[in-house]
């Protein structure tokens, strides 16, 4: 069993950090994506690993931002296991 990580409260010493807008943009929403189905999507900044792009059919570069998309759907086949990869252009055309 995992065990939660504790959060690491700033000591009164550090200076404050401001909000980084851009981390909010990793707020999952929900949005119609191929085929008219719903889907719950994910800005994220991009890791170490390459992806293969559903929409295009080439690779997400490492470090590369993209959206992550799933269907919203877990009692019909979807959910976690179903989430793929995307160009953010290929996202929005699809």
């Amino acid at each position: 069993m995992a065990r939660a990580r504790r959060g690491r409260k700033r000591p009164y010493a550090d200076p404050y950090v401001p909000l980084d807008p851009d981390r909010l943009g990793s707020v999952p929403r929900h949005e119609t994506g191929p085929g008219g189905e719903s889907y719950t999507v994910r800005q994220v900044r991009g890791g170490e690993k390459a992806y293969r792009c559903p929409g295009c059919h080439q690779l997400v570069p490492p470090h590369t931002p993209h959206v992550v998309a799933w269907p919203d759907e877990p009692l019909l086949g979807g959910g976690l296991e179903d989430r793929r990869h995307w160009h953010t252009a290929c996202w929005r055309r699809a």
